[in-house]
């Protein structure tokens, strides 16, 4: 080389050595960090895949929080059902036992009543303390709002997903009306015939001399109706005999057991009822007599038909219910809600009788005479307080309890990804830090040599 001003082999071995030395101080910066994207210009598309990652990390870890809070308050709501269904069974081996009248004196009755009343008095206080963080679960807190029904009663939404700001529309259409189970007498008056009338509650043999009036036939099954579940009417010149409730479950049987009984109606004596078919926002509903269950993914609802034609029925949920958001995003699709009904005496029970009413001075007392239908109250309560328990075990073992368990994996899917694109693979940077670094030295070496260079022109000057 015969020229000093401009040492190229000097520039060339420097611009070597520079990117040498950038990459020992990348390795090192990635071995420091555990980090291999300290910054955008080291992976762009990788840093944007991995913050996306991180992101969606942070949204399952609270989704995960909210899962397992959501799980604590369910649990505690259960318990606090659970107590209560065990006091349920204590009134109902009270109840028991003060139909026995024959055997009890006045006395143990008034005593039984007063346990009845000390368990009414529990489950009303069980209804009101049970909490969450002093959010109370028992009292219809975070059962759900709906406006007036129409044409239906005993309406209970067990869950429903509203939108935010928004209600949700239940719309029923009957399209075939229910029936009772129905058989009749062809002509007006009995023939010495002796029968036997059955319906869901049991069975009564009764007998009609010859001559006897359709009224009087009709009084006589009428007084039987606690025991067999049927009632009389007058049908025309015939007498009818219906089952006292709808549906196919309910059935009526005439059988004769000696006399003439011009049957109409069913077969051989014998007729079941027909439920109701109904649509819930045009799908197909569960129904039984007139008694309506509809779920789907995003509604849970039971109610009964007011009337038995067919007839539309129709209300809105306008809020309420517990929700909880089990997403790594807040999405209509990743929130889960339930209801949550209200369990005080008030409240459990039907248009039959509330369980109140089994207090003290109440129409189903047990001092009273109606225990027939304090039993049915009960049997209604318990029925409403285990299918809330299994409604609630349900939501948490499988609603809550799968989510986690998805959500455990999708973290551990999110992490892997976003460690392979982000995290420092140790072996390979420790590999490339000792390649840069005796690259740099071997840059280093020849820059000093390139520098040298140009004094090989003084031999030129010297000669």
């Amino acid at each position: 080389m015969s020229r000093i001003n401009t040492n190229v082999t000097s520039l060339i071995a420097q611009r070597v050595l520079q990117r040498n030395n950038n990459q020992v101080n990348t390795s090192l910066e990635r071995l420091s960090t555990g980090l291999k994207i300290n910054r955008g210009s080291d992976n762009p598309a990788g840093l944007i895949a991995s913050e996306n990652l991180r992101a969606e990390k942070v949204g399952i870890t609270q989704a995960i929080d909210n899962a397992q809070r959501a799980s604590l308050l369910i649990g505690t709501a259960e318990g606090g059902l659970s107590e209560v269904s065990s006091l349920l069974t204590e009134i109902q081996g009270l109840t028991n036992q003060a139909a026995n009248t024959g055997g009890l004196s006045t006395e143990e009755i008034a005593a039984n009543q007063l346990q009845v009343d000390s368990i009414l008095n529990t489950i009303n206080r069980l209804a009101q303390s049970t909490s969450f963080e002093g959010k109370k679960l028992l009292n219809g807190n975070y059962d759900y709002t709906t406006t007036t029904p129409t044409n239906a009663t005993n309406v209970r939404v067990n869950a429903a997903r509203i939108p935010d700001g928004g209600t949700v529309a239940v719309a029923a259409t009957v399209t075939t009306s229910a029936q009772t189970a129905h058989v009749g007498k062809v002509g007006a008056a009995a023939d010495n015939v002796t029968v036997e009338i059955a319906g869901n509650d049991g069975s009564e043999q009764l007998t009609f001399a010859t001559g006897t009036a359709v009224a009087d036939m009709i009084t006589a099954i009428n007084s039987v109706t606690t025991a067999t579940g049927v009632s009389a009417s007058l049908s025309g010149a015939d007498l009818r005999v219906d089952s006292k409730t709808f549906g196919a479950n309910e059935f009526v049987s005439v059988k004769v057991i000696s006399g003439t009984w011009a049957t109409v109606g069913g077969t051989d004596g014998k007729d079941t009822g027909v439920n109701a078919v109904v649509n819930v926002n045009g799908a197909a509903a569960t129904v039984d007599g007139l008694n309506v269950t509809f779920r789907n993914s995003n509604l849970d609802v039971e109610f009964t038909l007011a009337d038995h034609a067919n007839v539309a029925a129709s209300f809105t949920i306008s809020s309420g219910g517990a929700t909880f958001a089990l997403g790594s995003k807040v999405t209509e699709n990743d929130k889960a809600a339930i209801g949550i009904a209200s369990v005080s005496t008030a409240t459990l029970g039907d248009s039959i009788g509330y369980l109140s009413t089994l207090g003290t001075g109440g129409a189903n007392a047990l001092t009273g005479t109606n225990l027939v239908k304090a039993q049915r109250i009960i049997d209604k309560a318990i029925k409403q307080v285990s299918q809330l328990r299994g409604r609630l075990g349900a939501f948490q073992k499988f609603t809550i309890g799968s989510t986690v368990n998805s959500l455990g994996v999708a973290l551990e899917n999110a992490s892997a990804a976003e460690s392979a694109i982000r995290d420092t693979d140790f072996a390979q940077e420790t590999a490339q830090l000792t390649r840069s670094q005796i690259l740099s030295q071997a840059a280093t070496t020849v820059l000093a040599q390139a520098n040298a260079t140009p004094q090989n022109a003084l031999a030129l000057l010297r000669g």
